[in-house]
This record gives C-alpha cells, sequence and structure tokens, in this order.
C-alpha cells in the first residue's frame, strides 16, 4: 500500500518522547531501581492525593509534584555533577517537553475557540454516535486535536444528566486513546516506528481488525450501559444549556488554524533543513523550530484574532492546560532515569521484563510483547516504551514488518491501546478529565478511572490477545 509523502510526514510533530534523549546519555545498566522512586512519587501523589486531600491537591498539586522533580534532580547533581543535572534538565525542557506542551497548548486553544452552537440531547444513541465520530477524526488529526474538539460538545450534550462521568471515561477511552491507532498520525509510538522504518500504511494494514474489535466492542458496551442508565434516570433535572434555534459551528475560523497545525506538522516531517541549533546536547532542527514558532503564531491568532464568543461560550479556561503543564514537566524530568534503565535491557535493573518477552528458543512472544509495551504504556511514556520493545525484537523494520508481523502488532496495540488504562497513559487522558471535572462532572479518582479500565478495557485486550497474539 502506496501513502503519499504528505501523509507519512504530518506524523513528524506528533512525535513527543520524553526522556528518550536524556535518557540515552546514561548509563541505565549502571542505575539502581531507586533511582526510579522519584517518578514512582509523581505516580502515586496523583492517585493518591486527590483522592485522600482533595482540596490541598487543588491549591498545591504543582508544589507536590516540583518537589519530587527536585527528589531527583538534586541527588542527580550530586552523584553526576552539576554540569550533567543542569545538561539533563536543559535536555528534556528544550528537547521534549517544549515541543510537546507547544503542541498540545495550540491544540488547545484552538479547539477551544470551536463552539457547536445548539444543544445536543445526551441520549445513549447520539453520545455513541459522537464516539464513533472521534475515533475517526482520531487517527487523522491525533488524540488530542480529536479530544479536545469534542470533549465539550459531548459534556455540554449531558450536562443535564445525572449519571455522566461514564460518559468521558469512555469518551477517554475511544477518543483520546483507541482511535488513534490507525495511522502515525493518531499516537507518537506509531511515528517512531515510522521513524524506524515501518511504512505509513503499516498499521492501517495490520492493526485494523484490532482497533474494529476493541472500538466496535467499546461502543457497544457504552450504548449498553448508558441505555440502562438513561432508561433509569427517569425526569432529568433541567437543562442548564437549553435549546438554541438551530445547530451550527461558531467560530469557525479556527478550524482554518487547525488545518495550519496539521500543515506544521506535515512540514516538520517533509523537511527538517539540518540541525540549527544545539542546546545541552539536543539537536535542534530548523523545521522543528519553524513548526514551533509557528504554533505559538497559530495559538496568537485564535486568542487575538478570533471571535472570543465561541471560547466564552465553551466556558474556555486556563486550569486544565496549567495543570498538564505542571504535571507533565515532572513527569518528562523524573522519568529520564526510567527509560535509560529499560533501555539497557537485560543488563539494567529492568532485565527480567526484557526477559519475560523472549521465548526458550530465542524467539519473541507476541501475547508477552503486547501485555509488557502495554502495561508500562499505562504508566510511562508509550512512546520511548514502543522504542524499548521494537529493539529488544530486533530493531530490523524490514523484519518485525514480514517474518516477525504479529511482534511489531503486538508492541504497537500495547502501546497505544493500553494508554488508556491510566489518566496518565496518555496526554489527552488528564486533559479531557480536568476539563471535565471543571465543567462540573464528577470523574473517578486515579483507581476509580483503573476500576472502570480494569473492567471494561481488560477482558478486551485479553480476548484480543487470545484471537491475534497467542
Amino acid at each position: 500500500m502506496r501513502i503519499p509523502a504528505w501523509a507519512a510526514a504530518a506524523a513528524a510533530g506528533l512525535a513527543a518522547a520524553p526522556g528518550a534523549a536524556s535518557a540515552a546519555a546514561l548509563d541505565g545498566g549502571a542505575l539502581s531501581a531507586a533511582w526510579g522512586l522519584p517518578f514512582a512519587g509523581v505516580l502515586l501523589s496523583i492517585a493518591l492525593v486527590p483522592l485522600l486531600a482533595p482540596r490541598f491537591w487543588h491549591h498545591h498539586f504543582g508544589k507536590v509534584v516540583a518537589g519530587w522533580a527536585l527528589a531527583f534532580l538534586l541527588p542527580f547533581a550530586v552523584v553526576f555533577g552539576p554540569a550533567a543535572a543542569a545538561t539533563g534538565f536543559v535536555h528534556a525542557l528544550v528537547a521534549e517537553y517544549l515541543p510537546f506542551i507547544l503542541l498540545v497548548g495550540t491544540l488547545y486553544v484552538v479547539a477551544g475557540g470551536i463552539y457547536l452552537r445548539g444543544n445536543l440531547h445526551g441520549s445513549p444513541a447520539l453520545n455513541t454516535g459522537l464516539l464513533a465520530t472521534g475515533a475517526l477524526l482520531a487517527s487523522v488529526m491525533g488524540t488530542t486535536g480529536a479530544s479536545m474538539l469534542l470533549i465539550r460538545p459531548l459534556i455540554r450534550a449531558n450536562d443535564n444528566r445525572r449519571h455522566n462521568a461514564h460518559v468521558v471515561v469512555f469518551f477517554i477511552f475511544v477518543v483520546s486513546n483507541a482511535g488513534g491507532s490507525l495511522t502515525p498520525l493518531g499516537d507518537p509510538p506509531l511515528f517512531l516506528g515510522f521513524l524506524k522504518g515501518v511504512s505509513f500504511g503499516w498499521t492501517l494494514q495490520h492493526l485494523w481488525p484490532q482497533t474494529l474489535f476493541l472500538v466496535a466492542g467499546l461502543l457497544a458496551i457504552f450504548w449498553l450501559l448508558d441505555g440502562w442508565l438513561y432508561r433509569r434516570e427517569g425526569v432529568t433535572p433541567i437543562d442548564p444549556t437549553p435549546d438554541t434555534p438551530r445547530l451550527a459551528i461558531d467560530g469557525g475560523v479556527n478550524l482554518l488554524l487547525l488545518a495550519g497545525v496539521v500543515g506544521l506538522v506535515l512540514m516538520s516531517g517533509l523537511w527538517h533543513g539540518g540541525i540549527a541549533v544545539v542546546v545541552a546536547g539536543a539537536e535542534l532542527s530548523w523545521g522543528g523550530l519553524l513548526r514551533d514558532a509557528g504554533l505559538l503564531l497559530l495559538a496568537a491568532a485564535s486568542l487575538r484574532l478570533a471571535p472570543q464568543a465561541p471560547r466564552a461560550a465553551n466556558g474556555f479556561t486556563w486550569a486544565p492546560m496549567a495543570e498538564v503543564a505542571k504535571l507533565f514537566a515532572a513527569i518528562f524530568l523524573t522519568i529520564i532515569p526510567v527509560i535509560a534503565m529499560l533501555r539497557a535491557g537485560t543488563q539494567g535493573p529492568f532485565a527480567a521484563v526484557v526477559a519475560a518477552v523472549t521465548g526458550p528458543d530465542g524467539q519473541p512472544l507476541p501475547a508477552m510483547y503486547f501485555w509488557a509495551s502495554g502495561l508500562l504504556s499505562s504508566f510511562l511514556d508509550n512512546a520511548p516504551t514502543y522504542l524499548v520493545f521494537f529493539n529488544t525484537a530486533g530493531g530490523d523494520a524490514a523484519a518485525l514488518m514480514t517474518t516477525l508481523a504479529p511482534t511489531l502488532a503486538a508492541i504497537s496495540a500495547g502501546s497505544v491501546f493500553m494508554g488508556a488504562n491510566t489518566y496518565i497513559g496518555n496526554a489527552p487522558n488528564l486533559m479531557v478529565k480536568a476539563i471535565a471535572e471543571e465543567r462540573g462532572v464528577a470523574m473517578p479518582s486515579f483507581f476509580g478511572y483503573m476500576a472502570w479500565s480494569g473492567a471494561v478495557l481488560l477482558p478486551l485486550f485479553a480476548l484480543m490477545t487470545w484471537v491475534w497474539f497467542r
């Protein structure tokens, strides 16, 4: 299947891989597993503090995660020297965090200026249709873009429902994760595979059965659950967003700006332009710098030049974006030694994980690759996790696309699909949660969400393993 070069290049700007380059400078085999404690502290803080002390977390979450970041950075400076610590910090900031947050932030700003006027009514049929639409869009405009475009209309459609948290949970399952599995446009791990030599159309050709199964299964479960809850609710409260005369889109100019974001992503994939500057060992290309500058201009244009009434109607605030920016800043920093230890393979502290995916005959075990890459992607960033297992399976794209195709499919599916297992498995998850809570939806806690994913997703993953990866 031959894919046009412009389409292949569009994935470039979506590949934010926190910790990948910085981790490469560390010898993970020489590190103790204790270096992963600050990262574990960030995860446990996100999981437990909102549950145990919600008011404290709401006002001080930035300080909490900053403390864990310092718990990694200061000992690192003592052991490896202040220069190494400063280099690692600047590298993570310039090469990984800033491109990531610029892309996510621009999508947040631009999509926040698009308002679907007219009140949709959150029936099971409508909600299922919106989830299905989001799944289709996710592989075209990325899971972040599709999530930011559709989450507010979906919440508004269900704001008079007594039970609406499950709608957002399934939105995260379907739109923020599963839908992005068909092209490298959808999710960063697939783009990294493309950079390693996997053809652009390979994922569409080899993952469509698993994607169709997962998305269709989730939509069917959601339709049954939502229908049952809808019938139980009976008389619903007064709708806080009453009907308007007709259905229409306000802020349509932001759709053009959204196309501009895709254009910049295309450009940065087609044209790198050579190395423009080296900062703390990070080689920044002209294409990447032009993309990031263009994203800033598009965000500014949306805020300054586009009509602001649609943004006000959406109830747009900076709080969800600020939460994502602070939490992922700590994640990007503390994940550096964890990725380094994973990259060390059988020579590192996580040797047991790497050994578990290989059979006694030395051949890869697709089922183990699916679950290992998936479970790690649930808590680590899924892009470098994909790379770790891609290289563990041999790193030869030609062999992985042919004789080892089931293994590559397992790595790809695990990395993308299981990002839905936790709030931190994929960046859009946390953004959607923050937007929903800001709009009054009583979202599940960290472990409450995992109860949902355990009950709904894990049985589907088990069946997927039995059918495709055994």
